[in-house]
């Protein structure tokens, strides 16, 4: 009888040139699911990325540290244990000014894919 769950072991860790860590444990890189992504992240202090406006609905959650929004123009700060959704179709930028890492759960309804975030050139 084939089981009805899925325990993820060894996510698969995104190779990027900034020092973020992204893990992402179930999605499109993972095992295909292009319905949703779960990825745990690590960014560190400094980090910034450019500008994007994707068409999946995102959702945040800090575990540690502070995490910077900027959707449409209007400046937002999350601490640990705080949370956030941002709906498709809108402009933002996700960055961590601080002097300290931020860790945290991204969600992506549908899942994340390079082909739906739409970055715009720095």
């Amino acid at each position: 009888m084939k089981k009805k769950y899925t325990i993820q072991k060894s996510p698969f860790v995104v190779p990027t040139t900034d020092g973020k860590l992204i893990e992402e444990h179930f999605g499109n890189a993972t095992d295909g699911n292009s319905q949703l992504s779960l990825a745990h992240m690590v960014a560190p202090p400094n980090w910034k990325e450019p500008f994007q406006t994707p068409e999946f609905d995102e959702y945040t959650y800090i575990i540690r540290g502070k995490k910077q929004f900027i959707i449409e123009e209007e400046i937002i700060v999350l601490e640990a244990g705080q949370s956030i959704k941002i709906e498709k179709n809108t402009r933002v930028q996700y960055s961590n000014p601080f002097e300290e890492t931020c860790e945290y759960i991204a969600i992506c309804l549908p899942a994340f894919s390079m082909d739906l975030v739409n970055r715009e050139d720095e």
